[in-house]
């Protein structure tokens, strides 16, 4: 999306929420995981930049990956996982 579409950027700002809050329930089950590979996706090499300021676009993977309610949901997971490994 271009920085010029204030009304998709809205839309999509809008809708995060929308969707995260339907998906809570797999991601208080599974969200460490689920995250991580959001995030090797989107960082992955040859993936496109998420904010690419030379163009002037912005992806909408960049609110959900920086999202706060998507870092809580995946909260007790990520503390789980952490938990583990430590043990392990």
């Amino acid at each position: 999306m271009r920085y010029e579409e204030r009304a998709k950027l809205t839309a999509v700002r809008a809708l995060i929420p929308l969707v995260i809050l339907v998906a809570s329930p797999a991601l208080l089950m599974a969200g460490a995981p689920i995250r991580r590979r959001c995030l090797r996706y989107v960082y992955r090499d040859e993936a496109p930049q998420i904010i690419d300021k030379q163009r002037g676009r912005v992806s909408a993977h960049y609110f959900v990956v920086n999202h706060p309610f998507l870092e809580w949901l995946c909260w007790p997971t990520e503390t789980l996982t952490r938990l583990i490994e430590r043990r392990g």
